[in-house]
């Protein structure tokens, strides 16, 4: 059995303007023994610098920042090849706060609350690095219901590079079901899903399930609720 120990901590570079927060947040990550803080960046041009330079594999970034903001930076590193590996968390002071969304659709894969506990935050940084969605799908579309405008009367539409099945897998991620949810919804294996949902991310060049929900409110495929 692979122990924590055994792997190379995962990097972690935190972008906030609050240096008691980062202060804070330092302390908590490097307390685990696979996690390690690289650096620590003041505002969005630092933590693009940084991120550059370090190649970390999470970012802890703050949208409220002066100078560049969050969400600017979280579009500069997601855009950086050499960054494709780099995951970004977002930190927000309010669950649905109005920048959220924009950090999302800038490449982020998920957010955190700044009251998160320790613990919490620590499987966040974990599970965003294993490739997993940071927060409860049912969040992720509480958000985005309640930021996207879709026009009442949209039409869905298909991509023609996606099958129906994969259409249909799309849509299921939209509304928030889990893996295993999609899997007895459709009576398909766990694993059938997983290789979809695989299918999905190259065919759509997301980077994380988080961005999957995004395109299928984009093709329509789910209406927020008014």
């Amino acid at each position: 059995m692979v122990t924590y120990s055994e792997q190379p901590p995962s990097r972690v570079l935190l972008a906030d303007d609050q240096r008691l927060l980062r202060h804070s947040l330092a302390i908590i990550i490097d307390t685990s023994p696979d996690l390690v803080v690289v650096g620590q960046a003041e505002d969005g041009i630092q933590a693009v610098e940084m991120a550059r330079r370090l190649s970390p594999d999470i970012v802890l970034m703050d949208i409220r920042m002066p100078g560049q903001d969050g969400i600017v930076a979280t579009k500069e590193i997601s855009a950086c090849p050499d960054l494709a590996g780099t995951r970004i968390l977002v930190l927000s002071m309010f669950e649905l706060d109005e920048y959220v969304y924009g950090a999302l659709r800038a490449g982020a894969s998920g957010f955190l609350l700044k009251d998160t506990e320790p613990d919490e935050l620590i499987a966040a940084v974990r599970r965003t690095h294993a490739g997993e969605s940071l927060f409860a799908p049912a969040i992720l579309t509480r958000l985005i219901e309640h930021y996207v405008t879709t026009p009442p009367h949209r039409s869905p539409r298909r991509p023609a590079e996606l099958t129906q099945r994969e259409i249909e897998i799309l849509t299921f991620v939209g509304r928030g079901l889990s893996n295993t949810e999609i899997a007895e919804t459709l009576t398909i294996s766990i694993k059938t899903v997983k290789t979809h949902i695989s299918r999905l991310l190259s065919k759509l060049a997301a980077r994380d399930r988080a961005q999957l929900v995004i395109t299928a409110y984009d093709l329509g495929l789910v209406v927020p609720r008014t």
